[in-house]
């Protein structure tokens, strides 16, 4: 039990925090929270909360969506009922009247075990001083499983006491199906969705367990009058599921997946738990001596990340906040297949499968949204839920109770060439030929066709892509935005290669497909047609993309007078001085430069980023990661650590109230992706991975593991020695290249070559 209760003890693998302040607990609570991809539950106080809080404490469950109402018919995910709270029970009240009150309290996040832990002393007086641990996490071997457990030791005292237990707005969000003692069976509102809870506690007292009274549904009571010297135990198993079918009964399986896990008993779930974590930590650790404030980022990203993801459940996407808050009512963006999916394709190949076949499943709400806008083939949503249909709001009310209208749902169109980007960097690391032919090629033919109806060719003999935002949402209803164009060309091209491999390998696959799409050789060369004259914005003489049609004429804004600003520059400049000048909210052009890098010919890479990095003004949480990874890729090290620190800051800085909604998933993605494609220089090569290492100068090693096609190897940067070390730990012999230079590795054997 003591070493139950006990943080693992390097520091890179532990964030914690101590005592109370008001300004700071929604923070913390997203900052410590927990999740396995299935459930998520914001940190809190299970022992110490007090009667403070009106709003119960929030669980949520992947993809349990529903709309407010008819009149507003924007899916948001619904919180789930709470976890357990516990109350220690005095003759006069409760022992803890507000959270401040407990003394020493300290809130330790364990990433390595997966666990949430507390501590804090609790004293009434002479009456009883009781010294309280708990443990707190939702199980990676077994999704539907959560467990706390609570471990009170009784200092001084000898009176009566009473230790409640109960759940949380088990009637605030969801309608009662059926309510009994230790289950429970909810339905939203509108979507027809349903949840089921069952829970099993116990409380022993020096190892012999006590029997319970229960006052009402999901309540458990024990009286007992203390002496010095007792260890009082209570443990928690829940088991939550949710059902999108009607003929389903997920009260059922709850029961079945709480009696599995009681017939084992809790302590065999923690080890079952905690055997999961070290798995995923093998394949997804990183390691960097010389920066330990950057380890510590860098485990706090992969842990979180490793937590959102749930291979299990193709019906589910990861949300812009995960499941760790609110904000953005649980919706997938572009984030995900960008920010998100390259850490999962290089370190959980199986995650990345399953989040890729969850815009297969939604292929068909983007169908209906480019038939909706007169063109062709699949248009993905902006901001997606469960079902693929549009998720943006229309309208929002700003900080001053304006309301503005929100283009993004209509116009923000790269995301169709995002999915896409994604699907092909997966199945250029994976060569998922099952996932290829089920899923993947219709996705980028399906793609492909809608920017080939999307591109209009005008009289000056180009294709243009008119009245689009781009990433820099800053500049609405703009014309030929280089992203989207580089990137719609990109997904025509690659989308006629596809086409081309199926026809040649798989031909019986290939008539199949184009027989239910429709698809013709005739529209194959229109297609090709609009890749060959996309307008991109390019310009030979200058080296530079213009970010989009009239973005040179617009006003210069000299970003470094308004540094130590604390707000957006569209709320400093107002929007309308905003969409006149030349201020970009985030990576734009940089971002295609990022994700596409063989687009910008010669050194026209180091001209577009020196001329577009001073003029974003880093309006999102997205672009300072990009930005770091495209600073380390052109050599500029010192840049790219800053920017990485940046990144870093957003959800580990104290003085970022932001996160109080949720933790920012793509800059946690984007961390990683500085620290492995960017300081290490990772790409794709046909016949191996590459690698460019650029580490900063006070790096003097980094240290991951990554997956490629079956393979998995583990990586070693020594910036101080200037060596490159790879070992092959499974898989067949592979090429790696390093610096341009080839190298042959085989498994078991360790390939050192030097990087300078």
């Amino acid at each position: 039990m003591e070493s139950l209760l006990e943080p693992t003890s390097e520091l890179t693998w532990v964030l914690a925090a101590q005592g109370y302040d008001p300004l700071r607990e929604p923070i913390y609570e997203s900052r410590f929270s927990i999740s396995n991809g299935l459930l998520g539950l914001r940190a809190g106080r299970p022992v110490s909360r007090g009667e403070r809080w009106v709003v119960p404490q929030r669980a949520y469950l992947a993809g349990l969506f529903d709309i407010p109402g008819p009149e507003q018919p924007i899916p948001a995910l619904v919180p789930a009922p709470g976890w357990q709270q516990i109350r220690i029970m005095l003759s006069g009240g409760p022992l803890v009247r507000h959270p401040a009150e407990a003394i020493s309290h300290r809130t330790t996040l364990d990433m390595r075990r997966g666990v949430l832990l507390t501590g804090c002393r609790l004293i009434e007086h002479a009456a009883i001083a009781v010294g309280v641990r708990t443990l707190q996490f939702l199980s990676l071997s077994e999704r539907a499983i959560g467990l706390q457990v609570i471990e009170l030791k009784i200092e001084e005292g000898e009176t009566e006491v009473a230790v409640e237990a109960s759940f949380e707005g088990l009637g605030v969000w969801l309608r009662a199906e059926r309510v009994e003692q230790d289950l429970g069976v909810w339905r939203t509102k509108y979507s027809g969705k349903r949840v089921a809870m069952a829970a099993a506690l116990s409380l022993e007292i020096d190892g012999s367990e006590i029997v319970p009274t229960t006052p009402g549904p999901f309540m458990w009571s024990w009286h007992w009058k203390t002496c010095p010297g007792q260890t009082v135990c209570v443990a928690g198993l829940t088991a939550v599921t949710r059902s999108d079918a009607e003929d389903a009964d997920p009260g059922r399986v709850a029961s079945e997946k709480l009696g599995a896990a009681r017939q084992v008993g809790w302590r065999k779930v923690v080890q079952k738990h905690e055997a999961a974590w070290s798995d995923r930590w093998r394949c997804s650790d990183i390691e960097v001596e010389g920066d330990t404030a950057a380890e510590r980022a860098l485990r706090f990203a992969a842990y979180h990340l490793n937590s959102a993801a749930n291979p299990g459940d193709d019906r589910v996407s990861i949300g812009a906040r995960g499941l760790t808050g609110d904000d953005y009512h649980g919706h997938v963006f572009w984030d995900t297949e960008i920010y998100l999916l390259p850490f999962y394709v290089f370190t959980w190949p199986e995650a990345a499968r399953t989040l890729l076949k969850y815009r297969f499943r939604t292929i068909d709400g983007a169908r209906q949204k480019a038939a909706q806008m007169g063109w062709r083939g699949a248009m993905y949503a902006w901001e997606s839920a469960d079902t693929g249909t549009e998720a943006t709001p229309d309208q929002v009310v700003d900080s001053d109770g304006h309301i503005i209208d929100i283009l993004c749902g209509k116009q923000e169109q790269h995301i169709t060439a995002d999915v896409a980007y994604a699907v092909w960097q997966y199945w250029q690391a994976t060569k998922d030929v099952d996932f290829l032919l089920d899923a993947g090629a219709e996705i980028l033919l399906e793609t492909g066709r809608f920017w080939s109806s999307r591109a209009q060719p005008e009289k000056d003999g180009y294709c243009h892509i008119r009245s689009v935002i781009g990433p820099d949402e800053y500049h609405e209803h703009v014309d030929d935005n280089a992203y989207t164009n580089v990137m719609a060309r990109w997904n025509i091209r690659r989308a006629l290669e596809v086409a081309a491999l199926l026809r040649e390998r798989w031909p019986d696959r290939w008539a199949r497909l184009s027989y239910r799409l429709k698809l013709q050789d005739a529209e194959l060369v229109l297609w090709r047609n609009v890749a060959e004259t996309m307008f991109t914005g390019w310009n030979s003489q200058t080296g530079l993309f213009e970010q989009f049609a009239g973005f040179f004429g617009l006003e210069e804004i000299d970003l470094a007078g308004y540094a130590g600003r604390s707000v957006p520059m569209d709320v400093v400049l107002g929007r309308e001085r905003t969409q006149r000048c030349k201020v970009v909210k985030q990576a734009d052009v940089v971002a295609l430069l990022g994700l596409l890098p063989e687009e910008f010919q010669f050194d026209s890479g180091m001209t577009n980023f020196r001329y577009y990095e001073p003029r974003c003004g880093h309006g999102s949480s997205l672009s300072g990661a990009m930005h770091g990874m495209v600073a380390a890729r052109l050599g500029d090290s010192d840049l790219a650590l800053r920017y990485f620190q940046q990144a870093v800051a957003i959800d580990l800085a104290d003085n970022h109230t932001t996160i109080a909604g949720g933790l920012h998933m793509a800059a946690l993605g984007g961390t990683w992706l500085t620290a492995v494609f960017g300081f290490a220089g990772l790409s794709l090569q046909n016949d191996g991975i590459a690698f460019t290492p650029r580490l900063p100068a006070s790096w003097r090693t980094l240290k991951f593991a990554i997956c490629w096609r079956g393979r998995r190897l583990r990586i070693c940067v020594d910036g101080a020695e200037q060596l490159f070390h790879a070992t092959l730990e499974a898989g067949d012999a592979m090429a790696v290249h390093v610096n341009g230079g080839r190298e042959e590795i085989r498994c078991g054997r360790e390939m050192v070559c030097p990087f300078t």
